[in-house]
């Protein structure tokens, strides 16, 4: 696929893919969905995926000009940005969602699908839906409670209130906020840690964390069982117990 929405560049294990449409704060309209969902899909011997904006923002949300056929809400949701979302949460490797600027609308839920968000100090999620009649959708209802607590979930939704990326911080909403002159050095070497990493280990990670949030824990304790069995039959476990010994950096190799 021809991108026009998005840039993706990958080296050394870092794929980068970038929110391409700066005119309208990287709004989100039916090609750069599908650009996403393609790309997440068809990455080439990455090691971690990020995600960030062009511009002053990170993505203002839904492109409004866009209007669906017939108003029909719920199939852009189920087929436009499902298989978005979906991409994101199937990918081989751990995503990063690097919030440069206003996240707003569905451009929050995009950074709240990712496994990690980290968010230069200049930067503000708003949950806006409110404000023109409808409720947060692109995953925000299941995403946000579970990230925030259900008080703070339903109070950003309700009041659209800008919410500070410290303030997101403080919340449990993202990673981490970083001070704008050092965003991107410190993105990039959070990413270029995961890609340096045992990808198996961060798959299982990924895997188990999530199904830990909703299952039980008898459950969850067999799935980390055959997860970690798994992780103890790969060469990375293998190294790392090698360079612990020796007393030196593991040089992981993903399998």
């Amino acid at each position: 696929m021809d991108y026009h929405t998005i840039r993706l560049q990958q080296q050394e294990g870092l794929a980068v893919l970038t929110l391409a449409r700066p005119e309208v704060m990287n709004a989100m309209n039916r090609r750069m969905r599908a650009e996403i969902a393609h790309a997440a899909g068809a990455l080439q011997d990455a090691r971690v995926l990020v995600l960030t904006g062009e511009g002053r923002a990170f993505c203002s949300g839904q492109d409004l000009t866009e209007a669906p056929e017939g108003g029909d809400l719920e199939r852009v949701l189920q087929e436009e940005y499902l298989p978005m979302l979906q991409a994101l949460q199937d990918c081989p490797v751990p995503v990063i969602a690097a919030v440069n600027g206003h996240a707003a609308g569905a451009g929050a839920s995009l950074a709240l699908a990712a496994d990690v968000v980290i968010a230069a100090e200049a930067a503000v999620f708003t949950f806006a839906f409110t404000r023109i009649g409808l409720i947060p959708d692109a995953g925000a209802t299941w995403l946000l409670p579970r990230q925030v607590g259900l008080a703070r979930a339903i109070g950003a939704a309700l009041f659209a209130d800008p919410i500070p990326a410290a303030q997101a911080a403080g919340w449990g909403m993202i990673y981490e906020a970083v001070p704008e002159e050092g965003f991107e050095d410190r993105w990039r070497s959070r990413a270029a840690h995961l890609a340096q990493g045992p990808s198996q280990a961060y798959r299982a990670t990924r895997e188990a964390m999530r199904s830990g949030a909703q299952g039980d824990f008898a459950a969850q304790l067999a799935l980390e069982g055959r997860l970690q069995g798994a992780c103890g039959r790969t060469s990375d476990f293998a190294e790392g117990v090698a360079a612990f010994a020796q007393k030196r950096a593991p040089r992981f190799t993903g399998r």
